[in-house]
């Protein structure tokens, strides 16, 4: 709900905070006093479009903010953290609560600028949050419920709770059934519709199968190959490096006259193991002379195998392998970085060239199956079909006796539940609310077929039977009075004050018999020079003087008090 609005710089207001409290807040006061700017705010709150004649004369910009106190999985609290807002949350509350900072500013110039949780962002994201949090029905300005969609769902859920507990599965089943049906349709329009299609896919994915089998390429090849080359490439150099180091080591035919390394480390061992005896410290570095002559054999020996090992037919073999590196380069230009990748989409290709291949059989099977959906989905959208005219007799009933007590006995609200030839996600049904004025009237659609203060009345019948099944957490009601009186504006004070029961209610009224329901009476009150308004709560005397002013015109009236002290006792729903 909302906790507390403030509105400066806005038409005659220059600076007030509203603070709403749970159950009905009535707003009055005198015509001109500036009521109408408390709805205004809230519209600038909502994100819808605010005039900048709005601001109120001298000012740069005029304001509106809220705090609106939500449970914390409501969706609003999605849509401030999407937008990059902080929410603080109270998760000692029963229901854990979280608590929305939203504010909305205008300039003179035209300019707008939103908040939301304290982060800027689009009007827009002010009018997605407001959707889920206010609903606003006044004189021209109907914004709950006039939409085919949020007809279509407040009669289901009406249906889910009044009129048929197991709408819900129903309406799972059907979607399933429908998920179903779509899949297999999709299935047999690909086998049937895109043959051609397919063919050519077929042939490519064969021809490159092809190729890729021709080559026959291994795991790994790519990576075996280039190391073969970059060896036969330097083959030469590879041999003159192992001859040179291995005559170096052991002695050889490149300088007879110099001395090796194995001669002189054996001239080294051979000196010290003649003194080691006598120094334990010499012994050591006797034994890794011998150990340094034992490496220098082996490593002599490893590059005369390796010299000798290298390839002869070297430039044969070099010939071979790039041959193949060239034969596995044009797979890797077109299948795929590497040999890995290559072998990876040959895989995938197989498996899709099965799919490909026609299947008469599985053809038929699929159009066997589609047919079982659509039997399948015809009886279960004809269940919901019957549920939803079950619900719409009996919520068309309902509210006729909500509008009989408001003022409009000969009116009726219509629920028209009409079957369609397409299947959608709800069914196949289009749900329409339509308002016959009087028993000799054609129905028409809400926003058609009644005056401002009438389709208020409509809307506030509504929003009563369905305040329990599908609420959201505040109404607004702008004169929803309009037009009437005595016992039906009795009767509109004590509906209002039955959906404050389930959600927060403001409502802006000129009706004493309306505001003496209130658990909250606010009153906008302007100075003597109508240049400046304010706003304040009423206690109970304060309220009996204005309810005495709202009565008769007259608050010193002692008559119009006593008859104001009546209303407020017998205010009871």
């Amino acid at each position: 709900m909302i906790e507390e609005i403030h509105i400066r710089d806005l038409g005659v207001i220059t600076d007030a905070v509203l603070p709403l409290g749970p159950g009905l807040s009535i707003l009055s006061g005198e015509t001109g006093a500036g009521k109408t700017m408390v709805v205004t705010a809230l519209g600038m709150l909502l994100g819808r479009r605010t005039d900048a004649g709005a601001v109120r004369t001298g000012a740069e910009k005029a304001l509106a903010e809220a705090v609106v106190t939500v449970a914390s999985d409501h969706r609003a609290v999605a849509l401030v953290e999407d937008a990059g807002g902080d929410v603080d949350r109270d998760a000692d509350a029963a229901p854990q609560t979280a608590t929305l900072q939203l504010s909305r500013t205008v300039a003179a110039g035209g300019r707008s600028r939103a908040h939301v949780g304290g982060r800027s962002a689009p009007v827009a994201r002010l009018g997605e949050l407001g959707e889920t949090l206010v609903a606003v029905h006044g004189q021209s300005d109907q914004l709950r419920l006039t939409s085919a969609a949020a007809q279509r769902h407040a009669l289901d859920t009406y249906a889910t709770v009044h009129a048929a507990d197991d709408f819900p599965q129903l309406l799972a089943a059907y979607r399933q059934t429908l998920e179903d049906y779509q899949e297999v349709s999709s299935q047999l329009t690909e086998i049937r519709d895109k043959v051609r299609e397919r063919a050519l896919e077929a042939q490519s994915l064969q021809m490159a199968l092809e190729e890729i089998d021709t080559v026959d390429p291994q795991p790994g090849e790519d990576t075996e190959l280039d190391a073969e080359s970059q060896k036969l490439t330097h083959l030469e150099a590879l041999r003159s490096a192992a001859t040179t180091a291995q005559a170096a080591l052991n002695g050889g035919d490149l300088d007879p006259d110099a001395p090796s390394a194995v001669v002189l480390i054996a001239a080294a061992q051979q000196a010290l193991d003649q003194e080691s005896d006598a120094d334990p410290e010499l012994e050591d570095l006797a034994k890794r002379v011998r150990e340094l002559a034992v490496l220098v054999n082996d490593v002599s020996a490893d590059l005369s195998g390796y010299a000798s090992g290298l390839d002869e037919d070297g430039p044969a073999r070099l010939a071979q392998v790039e041959s193949r590196r060239a034969a596995l380069r044009s797979l890797t230009r077109t299948y795929g970085a590497d040999i890995t990748e290559v072998l990876e989409f040959a895989d995938t290709a197989r498996t899709r060239l099965g799919t490909l291949v026609e299947d008469p059989q599985r053809e038929e099977e699929l159009a066997a199956r589609r047919g079982e959906l659509a039997t399948e989905l015809e009886a279960q959208s004809l269940a919901l079909t019957d549920k939803r005219l079950a619900a719409a007799a009996e919520l068309s009933e309902v509210v006729r006796a909500e509008l009989a007590a408001l003022a409009m006995p000969n009116a009726a609200l219509v629920v028209s539940v009409t079957p369609t030839e397409n299947f959608g996600r709800h069914g196949r049904d289009r749900v329409e609310f339509l308002l016959r004025p009087h028993a000799e009237a054609t129905p028409r659609p809400l926003d058609k077929g009644a005056s401002g203060g009438e389709l208020s009345r409509l809307m506030l019948a509504l929003e009563v039977v369905l305040a329990a099944v599908d609420p959201v957490p505040t109404f607004v009601f702008d004169e929803v009075d309009s037009g009437v009186g005595g016992k039906a504006a009795v009767e509109i004070g004590r509906r209002l004050k039955m959906l404050a029961q389930h959600v927060q209610v403001l409502v802006v009224t000129h009706l004493p018999q309306v505001a003496a329901f209130a658990d909250q009476h606010i009153l906008v009150s302007k100075s003597s020079d109508s240049t400046v308004s304010d706003v304040r709560v009423l206690d109970r005397d304060e309220r009996v003087v204005e309810l005495a002013r709202m009565l008769a015109g007259h608050e010193d009236s002692q008559a119009a008090r006593d008859h104001a002290r009546e209303l407020l006792d017998a205010a009871v729903v």
